[in-house]
């Protein structure tokens, strides 16, 4: 594998023209590829909710039910962007960081939102869990300095995707605007994770898709 360059990143690489695929390294590709292969898992999360939620509740009750669907976020999230992990060396161990974040960001939420059961706490739930996040990404690639710039990300794109999203929601039926509410909220927050992990990586976000074996989702 050839070794990263150290020299600032070319400018001309990152430029995505008009009839031009998007460059595999740029912000926008990140923010794209995160979005909709966010989006798909999302999807198939909330769609486990239009379908199960009343047996779930029964059986498993619902603690149980919503860790059921962190689980859910983890593996079909962290598929959606482990290739946007640029060290191919470290995309095996991204599912333990990315598990561990996302455990940490829906425990967090869940806490804050079982705690008031009201905006107040859907609020927190967001600032608590996006913060939580963005410590675990800092760390995990050693940027911890811009874990403030990730949290604030974090919260932007999740408080869209979950308020808004939470809109459509209430505009349709309850089965209907889970399955508009899912990828809308998807999309939201994995562009941010895109963004997040584009910026997380600024050594390794320069050259050619030969040089990084950056693949698509």
């Amino acid at each position: 594998m050839s070794q990263y360059r150290s020299d600032p990143i070319d400018q001309s690489t990152s430029v995505d023209q008009p009839g031009v695929a998007l460059n595999p390294l740029s912000l926008k590709r990140f923010i794209v590829t995160g979005g909709i292969g966010f989006s798909i898992a999302s999807l198939c999360v909330f769609a486990t909710v239009a379908i199960a939620q009343d047996w779930m509740y029964r059986h498993l009750g619902v603690t149980a039910a919503y860790i059921v669907w962190i689980v859910l976020f983890i593996v079909l999230g962290g598929r959606a962007l482990n290739s946007l992990v640029v060290d191919t060396r470290r995309r095996s161990r991204f599912y333990v960081m990315f598990g561990v974040a996302f455990f940490a960001y829906g425990i967090s939420w869940m806490a804050a939102y079982f705690s008031f059961k009201n905006a107040v706490g859907e609020w927190l739930g967001s600032f608590v869990g996006s913060v939580c996040m963005a410590l675990v990404f800092a760390a995990w690639f050693g940027v911890l300095r811009s874990a403030p710039l990730f949290a604030a990300l974090l919260f932007v794109a999740n408080s869209i995707a979950y308020f808004l999203g939470s809109l459509l929601f209430y505009s349709f039926s309850h089965d209907v605007g889970l399955l508009v509410w899912g990828p809308f909220y998807g999309f939201f927050l994995g562009a941010g994770l895109g963004a997040v992990l584009y910026i997380a990586q600024p050594q390794r976000t320069g050259g050619s898709l030969s040089e990084h074996n950056v693949s698509d989702v």
